[in-house]
């Protein structure tokens, strides 16, 4: 029987792709359980029980395998906007799905607030997401801008409050209720008036 030239690298390429999402997994658990800086590469790699080598070769260092492993897509341009006078409440509830399914945003909370990269990785949603958000509703770019950032700052306030400091009032609140609370706030950033 003759052997398939392809088959030999179909199967190293198979165990590539495992041992890339076994790493990932590993450091996706580590950094949320640990935070950015108390996890290590050699933490990570005993986790996936693998050699830290082979996380290096994969991901080249920590700051690396961080981007990857919090690479979060919050889907905002795929939102319906309509009815445009009733956006606020499906976006926050939106925003706390979100919160509420990927423990690596808490990780990536955390770090944002001293590392320049995940800083980065967490506005290039409001650069890459809000800000189209508010483009849709047909705002000019400055008052887009604006807006935006001020809808990020709220849902990232309560973020920080109720899943980074658990707040104990924070975590009390009901879903509903917060977007009872919060959805109102974010529409009027969305689509009063300038003032």
């Amino acid at each position: 029987m003759r052997q398939c030239g392809a088959c030999p690298r179909r199967q190293a390429a198979r165990r590539s792709d495992a041992t890339r999402a076994t790493i990932l997994a590993a450091a996706r658990e580590r950094f949320v359980a640990d935070g950015y800086e108390k996890s290590t590469i050699r933490a990570i790699a005993r986790d996936a029980k693998i050699d830290p080598s082979m996380v290096m070769r994969y991901y080249g260092n920590k700051a690396g395998l961080f981007a990857v492993a919090v690479a979060i897509d919050p889907g905002l341009p795929g939102l319906s906007l309509e009815p445009r006078e009733e956006i606020g409440r499906p976006l926050v509830r939106h925003f706390l799905t979100l919160w509420e399914e990927n423990a690596e945003l808490t990780a990536l909370m955390r770090v944002g607030a001293t590392d320049p990269a995940a800083a980065d990785r967490m506005q290039s949603v409001l650069r890459e997401q809000m800000i189209p958000l508010a483009r849709r509703l047909g705002h000019e770019p400055e008052q887009a801008q604006a807006r935006a950032a001020l809808c990020v700052s709220t849902v990232l306030g309560l973020a920080l409050t109720r899943y980074v400091l658990r707040f104990p009032a924070s975590m009390a609140l009901g879903r509903e209720e917060i977007v009872d609370w919060l959805g109102p706030t974010v529409q009027r950033y969305l689509t009063a008036p300038t003032p």
